[in-house]
């Protein structure tokens, strides 16, 4: 008789950090599947909330749409300047808004990790984390601005930047997860993954 195989581990997102980040600690997704969703903040919706509201609806937007037994992780990472939610930089001028917002001070980054088996697979767990680190730009020239924004390295990132690219020069500190600024919290991750009751001698990380 066989043993039963695993349920299958699905990324709702197509983020090639996150991606990378899984196979850091040796998790390597059976499937990438972003959910396109509407990613708009409801009206006076605070950062963490709406970190954990699209991390759980990514997750479940791709959990109803699979086939088969399997884990979805949905993830969201929101940088939050106080209350004000900064979203992903799709042009230069909101890029520099960004960095000139943040220059010279300490602000908040927010991922929200879920796991979502589908319907098919009955003796999976939903359960999620959300984890908050903390980031201090140094005071940043308009000089050091301009070589940010010509090193396109802002494009499509939550704030205008990304902790592994060029804007890591200007970082004082992190406090926290430092992969959770990139875009998913490890230790956490594993923690949801290990608690998965997988079948004997079957595993998506060790």
């Amino acid at each position: 008789m066989s043993a039963p195989s695993r349920p299958a581990l699905v990324l709702a997102s197509a983020s090639p950090r996150r991606i990378a980040l899984l196979r850091q600690i040796g998790v390597e997704p059976d499937a990438i599947c972003p959910a396109a969703l509407d990613e708009t903040p409801h009206k006076d919706e605070l950062p963490r909330p709406y970190a954990l509201r699209m991390a759980r609806a990514k997750a479940a937007h791709v959990a109803a749409h699979h086939d088969g037994p399997a884990l979805i992780i949905g993830a969201d990472t929101v940088v939050a300047a106080g209350r004000r939610i900064l979203p992903k930089a799709e042009d230069a001028d909101t890029a520099r808004r960004y960095l000139t917002l943040l220059s010279g001070r300490r602000h908040k980054v927010i991922t929200a990790v879920v796991c979502h088996p589908t319907e098919s697979w009955a003796e999976g767990r939903r359960c999620e984390r959300v984890v908050e680190s903390h980031v201090t730009f140094n005071r940043l020239t308009a000089r050091q601005i301009d070589s940010l924004i010509e090193g396109g390295d802002w494009h499509g990132k939550a704030g205008g930047y990304g902790l592994q690219g060029q804007a890591a020069a200007f970082i004082r500190q992190v406090g926290g997860s430092p992969s959770g600024v990139i875009g998913l919290p490890l230790f956490e991750t594993a923690q949801l993954l290990r608690g998965q009751p997988l079948p004997a001698g079957q595993h998506w990380l060790l």
